[in-house]
């Protein structure tokens, strides 16, 4: 596993573009008429952006044994 400042980082990374991405489509949606393909490649790339954040936050949690 990568070093936990590194993992911290880059996971502050992802939620930097992840909350871009968002401005990016409301302000595509807000703009008349929006390209409706653009908004859900952006939608997809966003997804794909918030499984990684989840992945990492994941990885910085200790395994808790039940």
């Amino acid at each position: 596993m990568e070093d936990i400042k590194d993992v911290k980082k880059r996971l502050a990374e992802l939620k930097t573009q992840h909350r871009d991405l968002d401005d990016e489509i409301n302000h595509l949606v807000e703009s008349t008429p929006f390209d409706q393909l653009e908004v859900q490649r952006l939608k997809k790339r966003k997804l794909a952006l918030k499984d990684q954040i989840m992945k990492l936050q994941s990885d910085l949690l200790p395994d808790i044994i039940a």
